[in-house]
């Protein structure tokens, strides 16, 4: 296994050398043993032997999240079930979650993939790292803490906590650095002057920042009311994690970690590949995932992939992201979720065997993402009209109460659902 610092510094035609043959190899064993490549790989006519650079993938077909919620559980997987160690499952933006695999292997390749990350946003040895994430990210807090564990430091596992809770540990602890989402460090920097103390009682310096992006307002905002530098990473909630890509200490994009996946940015319409510097939907390939290889996914997220070489010297591309979609996925403190996904939790809340009646059309509801004590939360208004007698609305909010605990268990965001007569629209 390559160590963590080599692909950083290498000649431009060694890197394109080896990524193409991890490409290569990751194309061959997905034909292999994965049904669902190997269909579709055929229909096209596509011969693997031609791969021959990396432009060609450009070849290939995308996948995208409806591709993963059809395979369910385990029909994307690579290896045999007796060669996983690690089963992941997700909420998902689908009807099924997502579940994926790991192999040895790819929790090794995982843990590099955090260490290098944490190592050049400033982590040491010397430093006690506090995680603090939403149930959403359970997984991704598991993995920064195997990641900064590799680099020595002293970890403080993510673990659900009240605010005060939080800051006694960040205070007691001597807590160093603190990854969190956005949300959360908000939070807290609005939330330690409120109770009259100063960031002298702390000895916090970085926050890493996941999930979701800052803009730069907020982002200096939080740092002056905090006194730390700040940090942001670029993962994906459902697959494969986090730090796929991370900032260096210019803060000017996002390094992505191409020696582990191959970026493209693609015309979300037409699915062109885009030249540099141009916004677009970021597709990601995975280069050394045994278990659970993504080829061409779409991530919905848009960004630009930044053709300038960044200053601080090392050999990995940037990608400028700021949070925007290019689909209707709702990204909520780092958790994406689907309006499909809410419209069917309340199906299943208010007993409707398979659609909405006319009567409570939830079809047209309207999504509001919303901030209560600095926390985010999705507020959806759904139409009721003359055909919804009061004497029901009582029942109705009682089972919606139901589908909000639902929805808060399924896919670890607060959901308030709120019913709303149509002139209020």
């Amino acid at each position: 296994m390559m160590t963590n610092d080599e692909f950083l510094t290498m000649h431009e035609d060694e890197k394109t050398q080896l990524q193409l043959e991890r490409l290569q190899s990751t194309l061959n064993r997905a034909y292999r043993n994965v049904p669902f490549h190997k269909k579709r790989f055929k229909e096209l006519g596509i011969d693997l032997s031609e791969i021959e650079s990396l432009t060609d993938l450009a070849r290939l077909p995308f996948m995208d999240r409806q591709d993963i919620s059809e395979n369910y559980p385990y029909n994307l997987f690579a290896v045999p079930l007796r060669d996983i160690v690690r089963i992941h499952t997700s909420p998902g933006t689908t009807q099924n979650p997502t579940v994926s695999g790991y192999t040895p292997q790819d929790l090794s390749s995982w843990q590099t993939i955090l260490a290098r990350a944490l190592k050049i946003s400033g982590i040491t040895p010397h430093d006690i790292l506090q995680i603090t994430l939403n149930p959403g990210l359970a997984n991704w807090g598991r993995d920064y803490k195997y990641g900064a564990e590799a680099l020595g430091a002293s970890v403080i596992p993510n673990t659900p906590l009240s605010l005060e809770k939080k800051l006694m540990v960040l205070r007691d602890y001597k807590t160093s650095a603190l990854i969190s989402t956005p949300a959360s460090a908000l939070q807290l920097a609005t939330h330690i002057p409120k109770k009259q103390i100063t960031t002298s009682a702390f000895d916090l310096k970085t926050i890493i920042l996941v999930g979701e992006s800052i803009d730069k307002t907020d982002r200096k905002a939080m740092e002056d009311a905090l006194n730390v530098k700040i940090w942001c990473h670029y993962g994906l909630s459902e697959v494969p994690g986090p730090a796929i890509a991370f900032e260096c200490e210019v803060h000017e994009g996002l390094h992505m970690n191409e020696d582990y996946f191959l970026p493209e940015i693609v015309d979300p319409a037409s699915g062109k590949v885009l030249p540099d510097n141009q916004y677009g939907e970021l597709v990601l390939t995975t280069l050394a995932t045994r278990a659970f290889p993504l080829i061409r996914f779409r991530t919905g997220d848009r960004a630009k992939m930044i053709k300038q070489t960044c200053s601080c010297g090392r050999g990995l591309r940037r990608i400028e992201w700021r949070g925007e979609r290019t689909d209707d996925l709702i990204n909520i403190d780092g958790v994406k979720v689907h309006k499909k996904q809410i419209q069917r939790s309340i199906q299943a809340a208010l007993e409707f065997p398979s659609e909405f009646p006319p009567e409570f059309p939830i079809d047209t509801a309207k999504f509001h993402v919303k901030h209560r004590d600095e926390k985010k939360y999705l507020e959806v208004w759904i139409p009721v009209n003359e055909h919804i007698f009061s004497d029901e609305i009582k029942g109705l909010e009682a089972l919606i109460q139901i589908a909000e605990n639902n929805l808060y268990k399924n896919i670890g965001i607060p959901v308030s659902i709120r019913l709303k007569e149509q002139r209020t629209f």
